[in-house]
């Protein structure tokens, strides 16, 4: 479907950002499928390195009308000279046939701006899902580069409260819209407990099953996680998600861990019919201090109690309203999952289902339209004012 910006501010997209489309499904995908329903709507990944005879860029076609653009650079060269090409890769880009005429630039991640400056976007957008200066490995400039892109930003969106409260004074248009979640999904888990409805590589492991799905990074405490299986043996800790940024060997082992890989979004509601308790096993670190992690709604939205470090985010919206039991230590976390089992106090499914009630991703993506659509018509009259002074 080709859909042609309106004059009301419903620009087409061209996102760029540091993460794969087909990597896991989160924020982006869940904002972006739907803004795809009255946009045309681009997502421009980080360069492929391969063995390629002259660079291009690989177009693929997703469900809900995204279209990804993959930049494929032949590997060996330095950085300078991948951006260069990068940049000249979009350069060609945007005058082809292809690239819409009128767009918005979508970023996610502030490092883009090395290669963006062919884009001349009618509105800037800047979605602030991450303190991406705290994760492991991130570049020195990308400080000085998100300073950069809050001052071209028309707009700034922020995923998190704690991350929200960091950047507030950063720019003069930034609004909260925390993770949400996509409740009628999740609720399928509901409905997927019986054993022959489970995915076979789940299916063989012993109740009860304690489960966690994310990816498997720098934010999971390895520690943690290895002291809460020697303290309940008789516990199955089932983690579903890919390994990133750490190594396998990270990972703990014990007979009672289990680590089943990535899994498809459609797929993660049959995982989590046949868990007893969801867990968030969050390292207390730099890398979480801003995160508000998508999984604490989803997993209320299947049903299931909830056990969790205290990441500050889920201790605001969900510790202190009684949807989820906070544990601080290998200790308190176990008798958190003990108490969740024995189901001696069911009021968290009532306080969660309230909390649920305020939470779409529909609704986030109508508010955060409106905003857009309100900064592009403020834009419009600020350049037609400029231009009748100027005369």
């Amino acid at each position: 479907m080709q859909h042609t910006s309106s004059p009301d501010g419903a620009l087409n997209i061209v996102c760029f950002s540091h993460l794969r489309w087909d990597f896991v499904f989160q924020r982006p995908q869940h904002l972006l499928s739907r803004l795809a329903a009255e946009r045309r709507v681009f997502y421009w990944e980080e360069p492929l390195l391969e063995e390629v005879d002259v660079p291009h860029v690989r177009r693929l076609e997703r469900e809900g009308g995204v279209v990804v653009l993959q930049p494929v650079i032949h590997p060996g060269k330095p950085n300078d000279e991948v951006q260069d090409e990068v940049r000249t890769l979009l350069a060609g880009w945007l005058a082809s046939d292809d690239a819409p005429k009128h767009y918005m630039a979508w970023y996610y991640t502030p490092m883009a701006l090395n290669y963006t400056a062919p884009a001349k976007p009618a509105l800037t957008v800047f979605d602030v899902m991450d303190e991406l200066s705290a994760f492991r490995g991130a570049p020195p400039e990308l400080l000085e580069l998100e300073r950069k892109l809050l001052d071209a930003a028309d707009v700034v969106f922020v995923g998190g409260r704690s991350l929200y409260e960091s950047k507030r004074a950063q720019h003069g248009n930034i609004h909260l819209y925390a993770s949400s979640v996509d409740r009628a999904h999740f609720a399928q888990a509901q409905h997927a407990s019986a054993e022959d409805a489970q995915p076979e590589d789940q299916a063989m492991i012993p109740h009860p099953r304690i489960g966690f799905y994310a990816v498997l990074d720098e934010r999971l405490d390895t520690a943690l996680l290895a002291r809460i299986a020697a303290l309940r043996p008789q516990y199955q800790f089932v983690l579903v998600g890919p390994v990133a940024k750490i190594s396998e060997d990270d990972l703990p082992r014990a007979n009672n861990l289990h680590y089943l890989g990535s899994k498809a979004y459609g797929a993660l509601p049959q995982y989590l019919g046949g868990w007893d308790v969801a867990m968030m096993p969050f390292a207390i670190n730099a890398s979480t201090r801003f995160i508000s992690p998508t999984k604490t709604p989803e997993f209320l939205a299947a049903g299931l109690p909830v056990v969790s470090t205290p990441v500050a985010d889920v201790v605001h919206t969900y510790g202190r309203a009684g949807a989820v039991r906070i544990a601080s230590t290998a200790e308190e976390f176990v008798d958190a999952v003990d108490a969740a089992l024995s189901a001696r106090d069911e009021a968290w499914k009532e306080i969660a289902d309230k909390l649920l009630d305020e939470q779409s991703w529909d609704r986030t993506v109508e508010a955060i339209d409106v905003h857009m659509r309100e900064a592009f018509v403020a834009k419009s009259a600020s350049k037609k004012q400029v231009a009748h002074i100027q005369r």
